[in-house]
């Protein structure tokens, strides 16, 4: 194996367990988990590789790669000299994560399945799984940061900012992230694949995993289409036009331009078309001309299921940022928490500036700076 050297406080900055403490990693084989890996072990950490299986119903489809995944997997794990364990959740994925995404998809909202595949299989299902296995923490591919102040552990966005990922980790608990340790999170993307070359790895130039959460790349409106039934409807502008005909409110999302299928409309001024909004009661769907239309910008919004990876609710009117999707830019806003110590927790979102295509069923991810405070699910 060729030798690589890495600045020791790329690891002190995040640990939270000292060596030889055993970290179970979880492996996916793809090259961000393998690089994890390899960091805790020239670090002096006892590692063991937990590798997950979540998906069954159609394991053997062109766009499962588990089987591939697994191989991948062990060829690493053969290269680090660590041992390495396959298991199965597929039942909890189905009940914990799956179930619920079907659920809001049926509702008309557009649910975001890693933040909860997150909170529920790999820092729960998995996390347990690691105690029982004796580790003293667990670790991730993730880009993000951990960091103890005061008493509680402080999520943070990675140094790579374009690959930031705290965003789908603001629900985690603080029990969980005492627990986690982000090994990639003081590097960038172009540095993990560094290294992974110069130790060998053969999955170092391995395209990035995307699609839904352990399913995979798939045509999605054909995957939906296997769990949800069509229910066409008329598709309207806002004044109450007749445009043309979907083909069931939950196979579309606000904001959405691609696949709406009005791109030759006779009636269309040649502006393309958007999602704007679903009518849920009529089976109706609302779209509009041009990507600026008043009715895809939004001033305030309100936020139910409200979590606090920070341990704590901010205080109330405080300005902070916030993301209403993955990938946009941080957005000033006031904070206004509502129902505080309730099951029914949420919050107001006030911003200084419009906000596009705010999507019901998304998650609103608030920071302040770098740490991520929490956030909740947009109603």
């Amino acid at each position: 194996m060729k030798a690589f050297s890495i600045e020791t406080s790329a690891i002190q900055h995040y640990s939270i367990v000292e060596p030889p403490a055993r970290v179970v990693v979880g492996m996916s084989g793809g090259v961000d988990s393998s690089v994890a890996a390899w960091i805790l072990k020239e670090q002096g950490f006892e590692v063991i590789g937990l590798f997950m299986k979540n998906w069954e119903d159609d394991d053997n489809s062109e766009y499962c790669s588990t089987r591939q995944d697994w191989l991948d997997v062990a060829s690493v794990a053969d290269v680090l000299g660590i041992d390495v364990e396959a298991v199965n959740f597929a039942e909890e994925y189905r009940t914990r994560v799956f179930s619920e995404f079907l659920k809001e998809y049926s509702a008309g909202r557009t649910p975001n399945p890693d933040v909860l595949c997150n909170a529920e299989i790999k820092f729960k299902a998995f996390l347990d799984h690691a105690m029982k296995l004796g580790a003293s923490a667990i670790a991730t591919g993730h880009y993000a940061r951990v960091r103890k102040e005061e008493g509680l552990v402080q999520l943070l966005k990675a140094k790579d900012l374009t690959k930031d990922q705290s965003y789908f980790l603001h629900r985690l608990t603080q029990g969980q992230l005492s627990r986690v340790m982000f090994p990639l999170g003081e590097l960038h993307k172009s540095e993990v694949r560094e290294i992974a070359q110069s130790i060998g790895l053969h999955n170092a130039k391995k395209k990035d995993s995307t699609g839904i959460c352990f399913i995979g790349e798939r045509p999605f409106r054909e995957f939906l289409g296997k769990y949800l039934p069509t229910k066409p409807g008329a598709m309207k502008t806002p004044d109450g036009r007749v445009v043309g005909k979907h083909i069931g409110l939950a196979f579309y999302t606000i904001g959405q331009r691609k696949g709406i299928g009005l791109g030759g409309s006779q009636q269309s001024n040649g502006d393309a078309w958007y999602v704007a909004n679903k009518d849920m009661e009529k089976n109706e769907l609302i779209v509009v001309q041009g990507h600026d239309h008043s009715l895809l910008q939004s001033r305030q919004l309100h936020a139910a299921e409200a979590s606090w990876v920070s341990g704590v609710c901010p205080r109330s009117l405080i300005t902070l940022s916030a993301k209403t999707r993955y990938r946009q830019a941080d957005a000033r806003c006031e904070l206004e928490p509502q129902n505080l110590g309730s099951p029914q927790s949420g919050f107001s979102l006030n911003f200084e500036e419009n906000q596009w295509a705010v999507t019901p069923g998304q998650s609103a991810v608030l920071y302040q700076g770098d740490v991520c405070l929490g956030g909740g699910i947009i109603v």
